[in-house]
């Protein structure tokens, strides 16, 4: 398992741009898949997009295609989450996650292992 640590969550105008960073410690970062969830009040926790341990594959929920971005430097042992053209309802904690095991993408909460400890991010109208 690694260790994540996030950052660069905070408030916003509808419109606005935030980049979120999701740090570990561990070794062998650069063989685990890592996805970025949201949980809204109420709500349940939901994918929002993630990428594959090389980095060369990425996915993203509808509700974010063409506003989110992620990428990774391995080299960094980071993963980033670009948001653009932010909505009110983008309102929500951040989660990046890592599956329990190298060279598998799993994209569901269920089957994460490791969690960052959220960063809230609010969009205001």
């Amino acid at each position: 398992q690694v260790q994540l640590l996030e950052s660069g969550g905070g408030l916003v105008r509808a419109g606005g741009s935030l980049r979120l960073s999701c740090t570990s410690s561990g070794r062998t970062f650069s063989k685990f898949s890592l996805n970025w969830f949201r949980q809204a009040p109420g709500k349940e926790r939901e994918f929002v997009a993630g990428l594959s341990w090389g980095g060369t594959t990425t996915d993203y929920a509808d509700s974010v295609k063409g506003r989110f971005t992620t990428s990774r430097d391995n080299a960094k042992n980071t993963v980033y989450l670009q948001m653009n053209s932010l909505k009110p309802e983008d309102t929500a904690v951040y989660y990046c996650a890592a599956p329990r095991y190298i060279h598998v993408w799993p994209k569901v909460a269920e089957q994460m292992a490791s969690w960052g400890q959220g960063t809230q991010v609010t969009v205001s109208s």
